[in-house]
């Protein structure tokens, strides 16, 4: 019995191992070639760099000149930093009214948030960019509201489950001493909502500081994210030069690997926690 179980865990670990290796293995091709000379790239890209194709940083330097990164920089980081606090305050509280107010209209309202997860944005994006042209969201702050209504859906299924699992005695409690709703929800609920807080915003960040098809249709090239400047380093006629491509996705998967890292362990934490009731 013990040996099967040593057999059945040595499987799992190389099963986990491959598993891996298959997925880390893009990042380390891509990271390679980012110090390639542009031909080597094509000929050669599963070989490590060696004398005759490295270039050192000249590809990091050259991609950086031609798509303006620190400029996408900046863009990227407030349009997703301040998103991501916009759907965490909002999101948070809405989904505190509809999981302690239950009346038929409040699950109408919740049904339909979570119907619009599994609404795929190419049958609505159309709309959505005459909708932010008319209202002039096309800028870094209007998209801002947009990426809240697209992560609405997910935050509040989440943010619901976990309030559920809070005990009202807790929100009783806080009443009788004389606490208002908001002062229930800042004071006494906020802090419980850590755990899940952090899954919500690790992922919402993840999505909106990969995205590249809402920013280009919404604030087009006015307002470049790293994602869409990046594309931008294609040329006419599919030429493109890839070894500053390959320098440019390195340095733009950095903040979002760092920030996934922090944060990774309470993930696990969160969604468990969310999961107790539904």
């Amino acid at each position: 019995m013990r040996i099967s179980k040593r057999v059945t865990n040595t499987l799992l670990v190389i099963l986990l191992a491959a598993l891996t290796a298959l997925f880390i293995l893009p990042i380390i091709i891509v990271l390679m070639n980012s110090f390639k000379g542009q031909f080597y790239i094509s000929a050669e890209p599963f070989k490590l760099p060696s004398p005759d194709t490295f270039v050192g940083l000249e590809n990091y330097i050259s991609g950086i000149q031609k798509i303006g990164f620190f400029s996408a920089l900046g863009y990227s980081l407030f349009i997703t930093v301040f998103s991501v606090l916009t759907i965490l305050l909002f999101t948070s509280m809405a989904s505190w009214y509809l999981a302690r107010v239950r009346t038929r209209t409040t699950k109408i309202i919740y049904y339909v948030l979570i119907f619009s997860m599994i609404v795929p944005f190419q049958m609505v994006m159309f709309t959505m960019s005459k909708i932010a042209n008319v209202l002039h969201l096309e800028n870094p702050i209007g998209i801002i509201l947009i990426y809240l209504g697209f992560g609405a859906g997910l935050s509040v299924f989440m943010f619901y489950g976990f309030i559920r699992s809070i005990p009202l005695a807790i929100e009783e409690a806080a009443e009788i001493d004389g606490c208002t709703p908001p002062q229930r929800f800042f004071y006494v609920i906020l802090p419980i909502l850590k755990p899940i807080s952090i899954t919500v915003a690790v992922l919402n960040a993840m999505w909106v500081w990969n995205d590249y098809l809402l920013p280009l249709l919404v604030i087009g090239s006015k307002y470049r994210t790293i994602p869409v400047a990046v594309q931008y380093l294609q040329g006419g006629y599919g030429s493109r030069d890839m070894g500053a491509l390959m320098a440019m996705l390195v340095l733009a998967i950095i903040p979002i690997v760092l920030f996934y890292a922090l944060m990774q362990k309470h993930i696990i934490r969160g969604v468990v926690a969310g999961a107790v009731k539904g």
